[in-house]
């Protein structure tokens, strides 16, 4: 069984745990490998401490987790960061073990992450993936709309991202119910 609670300080190693096993099996076939070693578990160990110690107003992180309290997975966001669309929240991150993909659970996670967002005010959402990322399906399985397209750099290289969106909230959760 897994459960959804709100992501506390003393989640910070096992997020970053997640987070870099994650991205390195999700994109080990997209970003060059030097750009992927970027990632290290001591930086996200560090930026997990810092978002969890001071979280930012309307800032919403849920994390996953088995019967024995493991962390399967994460979802974090609040406010759109670029301001150039008409989308008020945002995606971060989300994140599953690699053993726990395709097994529904982003659902539930991405469920409670849009539940989270409506009570903190906002009424859509955006996120932003690489273009070549085939869990980009997942989004657009769920309603989420193309909104743009621009290059990220990553370590020293550049890569293609794609922007999805949901431009009601309530339209994303009713796919839930």
């Amino acid at each position: 069984m897994y459960h959804i609670r709100k992501a506390a300080l003393e989640d910070a190693e096992k997020i970053a745990e997640v987070h870099v096993q994650s991205w390195k099996s999700t994109y080990s076939e997209l970003i060059n490998e030097q750009d992927l070693s970027n990632i290290t578990f001591e930086n996200r160990k560090i930026l997990w401490e810092t978002i969890l110690q001071l979280p930012m107003k309307g800032q919403v992180a849920l994390v996953l987790h088995d019967d024995d309290n493991n962390i399967v997975g994460f979802i974090s966001g609040g406010k759109e960061r670029t301001k150039r669309f008409s989308y008020d929240g945002e995606i971060y991150a989300i994140y599953l073990l690699e053993g726990y993909q395709r097994k529904g659970l982003g659902s539930i996670l991405l469920d409670a992450f849009a539940k989270e967002m409506k009570n903190e005010g906002y009424d859509s959402i955006l996120i932003w993936v690489l273009t070549q990322n085939p869990s980009s399906q997942f989004y657009t399985n769920y309603g989420a709309e193309q909104v743009d397209e621009e290059e990220t750099t990553i370590g020293k290289g550049t890569y293609q991202e794609t922007a999805y969106g949901w431009q009601l909230i309530d339209e994303l959760i009713a796919k839930f119910n």
